[in-house]
């Protein structure tokens, strides 16, 4: 049920040049999804009437994720004043006039923040009658962030930013984590009251609070017990930090629903994956994207499935596969590239050094070992020989291969497409099919062999080769 008294403005401008990459910091990925994606998330299971996004890097790109996920979010564009201050201020005037509730205040880039955690602010908010709520936490190492200031008794008296700081302030290791909750009407009149005098010559949101409490508002600040829920993301390196915790959350969350994790540090499994009870995940292995995976199914070692579907009992070892569904009791591996538009039927096998892609591999049918097959639809109950290879591609266009029930093919066969193999149907080792095999019909292509006996001693005299087989064709010395 919405909430009618609750808004949620998302700042999302930043640049993030820290992170050195062409790509806007809020869009690269932590466990599958962009940075900015999981604020999204978090602010849409607030409830929220109104959510609204401040963009201004790479404007198109991040408002495009966030219109996918959340059609129903406002985009703001921020204008050239700098400043989380004047963001907000943007952001509030895109709220209907008449809205006098609690403003919810994000960050893009501090992605772990959960709605449970937000609710509970927002709760002291108004228990507490607050014009001004914050979220703080201790940082062992608080460089770059905004220090919070409290009287003897410990309430609330400041936020001073780190470039703003005395030498004695920066010794505090209680840091603003950029959250807030504000009594809207409060905020407007904070706002409009906001300078830029400070050392990086922006319109501090912080600087609100002064103005809050210099108006007699109430503020209170609120400290979590868990630090990463609100570590932010500034460059590469806190990004991997917050992958590793977030990933071992994942997994540990899964063990307590009964998936067997045999190496969480080299397990890494993204948000959106599925998982059931009595799965099995072998050290080595990544689940990434929408990858389902059914009840005692066995994954890994050493596995990357991305997007994928993994039925009841299957076994996928070593095997890397994309946008791939492997049925129940299928086995799949070891050393298997599963391409996109690959289905293998149940109880049906892709072996050893198998690649396969747009194939489509009926119940019971096996693809052993050392093979290629794609573009190609295969029956039931069909075993194709090592090194079987279905040709597909004449250099202008695909082409399919249509291989029947009951088929078996021998060693070294190369199905050169267009072409169709029936039902219960037979292939010599070594055979070329260039025609259709009807079923129930043997298929060779295979030219009678021809010995030329001495060719070696009359070719290759005096060569080792030549004088081995001269060895062998004196009579025993006996």
């Amino acid at each position: 049920m919405t909430n009618p008294d609750l808004a949620v403005i998302i700042l999302a401008a930043g640049q993030g040049t820290r992170m050195k990459s062409s790509r806007p910091k809020i869009l690269h990925q932590l466990a599958g999804i962009p940075l900015v994606s999981h604020v999204l998330a978090t602010a849409d299971a607030l409830s929220a009437s109104h959510i609204v996004a401040v963009v201004r890097h790479e404007r198109d790109a991040v408002a495009e994720v966030i219109v996918e996920q959340l059609p129903e979010a406002i985009i703001v564009d921020q204008d050239e004043a700098p400043g989380t201050g004047r963001a907000v201020e943007l952001g509030l005037a895109a709220l209907p006039s008449e809205f006098a509730g609690h403003v919810v205040v994000l960050s893009a880039d501090v992605p772990l923040l959960d709605a449970a955690t937000i609710r509970g602010l927002v709760s002291s908010h108004e228990l507490g009658g607050n014009k001004l709520t914050l979220l703080s936490a201790h940082f062992a190492d608080p460089t770059g962030a905004g220090r919070i200031l409290r009287s003897s008794d410990g309430a609330f008296e400041a936020i001073v930013e780190q470039k703003d700081a005395t030498a004695d302030q920066l010794l505090i290791t209680e840091i603003n984590s950029g959250v807030y909750v504000f009594d809207a009407t409060a905020l407007r009149d904070a706002l409009s009251a906001i300078g830029t005098d400070n050392a990086q010559n922006e319109k501090y949101l912080t600087d609100a609070a002064a103005g809050i409490r210099a108006s007699g508002g109430r503020i209170e600040a609120v400290s979590v017990s868990d630090p990463w829920l609100v570590a932010g993301i500034n460059d590469r390196a806190q990004l991997s930090a917050a992958g590793v915790e977030l990933n071992s959350r994942i997994v540990r969350g899964w063990q307590l629903a009964g998936v067997t994790v045999h190496d969480p540090a080299t397990t890494w499994i993204d948000l959106a994956v599925t998982l059931a009870e009595d799965v099995e995940i072998l050290p080595g292995t990544q689940l990434k994207g929408a990858t389902v995976v059914d009840r005692g199914a066995i994954v890994g070692p050493d596995s990357t499935l991305t997007d994928c579907e993994v039925g009841e009992n299957a076994v996928v070892k070593r095997t890397d596969a994309t946008l791939a569904v492997i049925g129940a009791n299928a086995t799949v591996g070891p050393f298997a590239y599963l391409r996109a538009g690959t289905y293998l039927g149940e109880g049906g096998k892709i072996g050893t050094f198998v690649e396969t892609k747009n194939a489509r591999i009926g119940r019971g049918s096996k693809v052993p070992h050392l093979s290629y097959i794609g573009d190609t639809t295969i029956g039931e109950h069909t075993n194709l020989g090592a090194g079987a290879i279905t040709a597909n591609y004449d250099d202008i266009t695909k082409h399919h291969t249509e291989i029947g029930s009951h088929v078996h093919s021998g060693s070294h066969n190369v199905f050169v497409a267009p072409v169709r193999i029936g039902d219960g149907a037979k292939t010599g080792a070594g055979t070329v099919v260039r025609k259709d095999v009807p079923a129930g019909a043997l298929a060779i292509s295979v030219a009678p062999q021809r010995n030329i006996v001495g060719w070696v001693e009359e070719k290759r005299a005096g060569t080792a080769s030549a004088k081995a087989a001269a060895a062998a064709e004196k009579p025993d010395a006996e």
